[in-house]
Formats: structure tokens, sequence, C-alpha cells
């Protein structure tokens, strides 16, 4: 039984380039790897809430791929269950690009980067949006209310299939925080 992300992400395309480039073999090994990638595990929903920030894919009417950072405080993106993520949606710029894209087509894709410990994290999943006005019950399991930021929606992703990715390439990157909690003081 094929991997659901691999099933997701393998296209014929993608295949077709792995013959070319001669690791479809290898990839095809990746596929018949028995793990869970459907449902978030206590170590990967732990990783998804210490995040400060991601990156959102979204499929634009005419095909092309929009990406968008998404920042708020650390663990604004939240686990509702094994299968449920979700994140208050601050005001903002009011593009409402990823907005509108959603609502023709729900797929959206998830990258989150961990830069001290050189780790990353893809997930794919549907996406429904939500009117904060409309949903106070959302707004209040993914709100801090600490965060001085206006909620005006919730995005409510359901989990199709994640994927730890290759730690290769990634140049450590701290955030003042994470500065501070290792050295124990503010940078100079």
């Amino acid at each position: 039984m094929p991997r659901r992300y691999t099933e997701l992400v393998f296209t014929d395309d993608v295949k077709a380039a792995q013959r070319a480039q001669g690791v479809r073999e290898s990839a095809r090994r990746m596929e018949t790897v028995e793990v869970e990638d459907t449902r978030l595990d206590e170590p990967t929903a732990r990783y998804i809430a210490q995040r400060d920030s991601f990156y959102m894919a979204t499929v634009l009417e005419n095909g092309w791929p929009y990406l968008q950072h998404r920042g708020g405080p650390r663990g604004f993106l939240r686990a509702l269950d094994d299968r449920t993520l979700a994140f208050a949606d601050f005001a903002g710029n009011r593009q409402l690009v990823s907005t509108g894209n959603l609502r023709g087509d729900d797929r959206t894709a998830l990258f989150l980067m961990d830069y001290p410990n050189g780790r990353r994290l893809k997930v794919m999943a549907r996406t429904e949006v939500h009117r904060a006005a409309d949903r106070p019950d959302l707004v209040a399991r993914v709100e801090d209310p600490t965060y001085r930021a206006r909620v005006e929606r919730v995005f409510v992703l359901h989990v199709e299939a994640f994927d730890w990715n290759c730690p290769q390439h990634i140049t450590p990157r701290w955030t003042t925080d994470e500065l501070v909690e290792a050295r124990g003081s503010p940078p100079a």
C-alpha cells in the first residue's frame, strides 16, 4: 500500500523525472515504507506547536501556485486532533489571496521549518476558512489572548498527509527568543 504523502506528490510527471535521473527505485522504496502519514502523532503535534511561522501554498484559479508566509505567537498553528490543524488568521494586508484561492480549491500545503535544529515538515491538507464572527467556538480554540492582533478568520486544515523532509542544506538560523533561551540574555 503506498504512503498517502507519496501517493499525492509522486505524480506521473514526477515519476518520469525520477526515472530520467535514475532515482525511481529509491523513490519506489519510499512509497512502500510503513509509516503513518495521515494522523499526527504526539511528537509531530509538539513540533507544530513550537513553530511561530510557516509557509502556506494554495492554488490560484488560473493554476499558478501561491505561497504565503504566516506568522504569530509560538503555537498559533494548533492540532485540534490527530487529523486537524487550525490557526487564527489575523488582520493583515487585505489582499485575501489565500482566502480567495480556497473558495475554488481547498488544497493547501504547509511548510514548517525549524532552522536551529535543521528539521522541516511538509503537510498536505484540505482547508476550510471560517469568519471569526461566525465561529466563536473555533476562535476560542485558536486565539492567544496575549497576542495583540485581531482574529478575522480561522483556517481549519484537514490533514491528508505529511512528511518529515530531508534535513540537508538547512542553514541554521535563530530568532531573538531562541538566542535568549540558549544564552540566557538578550543579544547586544
